[in-house]
């Protein structure tokens, strides 16, 4: 347990020293983010805002997780599909970022070229699983466990492409994307602590203090925003955290609104689609309570709550 303290407290402190140097250097060059036309006016206000902090904790979780693995002889694989899950789409993410800055507009890599790449990443987590003689098997409700490598790593792509969307989704208020990661993976904390798997405990710490720390910059108002790198790591991360605790279908409780946020997308393109009528004022789900007169700071605290509730649930049933 002190392992994962230590974990948790130099990434917090290395986020700490180096967020508010970030800040400087993107403001310089005048680096800031692009506000969607499609979002709501009021968000207009928040152009310019520098962007791309989740480079600084991811980086700050990497290094704080793979030294005190290091320290304590605990390097192994799934250290490292850890690692991948969070360093690679943080990558993606990055990738997309530095577009949008580059070129001064709010679409970086287009669809495709982003599916692709998240796809390769998670068929790179499988393929050091599978060497790492990783047992392919997936509980599926009425039928039990089952066997199948294809199933598996079809799976896999689906939740890791899945979930690190969802997250970039719920990134769209000041720190409602970082406080409920903060929730999630500390519920994953406590799950790898009670199963005593100290690998993902201090990988999950290392996350949570990088969090803690940039939290402090990113509440409103924000000074940074964390990105595509910061949103699409953080999702791929709890993913990837999820199916190697061999609890994949947790995340649907505690990652429950980063599941509300991306079905309110699903059903209202359906619903205009089919109908030519909207269900939401505006999707993702957070929008629509923004339009519905909500501050930002009630959209964060109730949004913070559901997460918290469903995962304080799902431990109550199959902690």
């Amino acid at each position: 347990m002190l392992n994962s303290i230590i974990a948790l407290v130099i990434s917090l402190v290395l986020t700490g020293l180096i967020l508010p140097w970030f800040i400087m250097v993107m403001r310089l060059h005048h680096e800031g983010q692009e506000i969607r036309d499609e979002g709501p006016k009021w968000h207009k206000k928040k152009s310019g805002t520098p962007t791309m902090g989740g480079v600084v904790f991811i980086l700050a979780a990497i290094i704080s997780a793979l030294g005190v693995a290091i320290w304590q002889g605990q390097v192994n694989k799934s250290l490292l599909i850890l690692l991948i899950g969070l360093f690679g789409y943080g990558l993606i993410g990055f990738l997309d970022d530095g577009i949008k800055l580059y070129f001064k507009r709010n679409l970086g890599l287009r669809a495709w070229q982003k599916l692709l790449l998240q796809i390769l990443i998670a068929v790179l987590i499988v393929g050091i699983a599978a060497s790492d003689k990783f047992k392919f098997q997936l509980f599926i409700p009425f039928l039990g466990q089952v066997s199948s490598s294809i199933l598996f790593t079809i799976f896999v792509i689906f939740w890791l492409v899945g979930f690190s969307n969802a997250v970039n989704l719920s990134d769209g208020l000041d720190g409602l994307a970082t406080g409920l990661s903060i929730v999630a993976y500390g519920t994953y904390a406590y799950i790898a602590f009670k199963q005593k798997n100290f690998t993902i405990l201090i990988f999950c710490m290392s996350v949570i203090g990088g969090l803690i720390s940039f939290f402090m910059f990113n509440h409103k108002p924000a000074q940074i925003f964390m990105g595509d790198a910061g949103s699409l790591a953080l999702g791929g991360g709890l993913a990837t955290v999820s199916i190697l605790l061999n609890r994949p279908w947790s995340l649907l409780l505690v990652g429950i609104v980063f599941v509300l946020e991306t079905l309110s997308v699903i059903l209202q393109v359906i619903s205009f689609q089919t109908t030519g009528k909207r269900i939401f004022k505006m999707t993702p789900i957070h929008h629509h309570f923004e339009m519905l007169g909500w501050s930002e700071w009630k959209v964060d605290i109730v949004f913070w709550l559901v997460g918290l509730v469903g995962s304080i649930g799902y431990l109550l049933i199959w902690g």
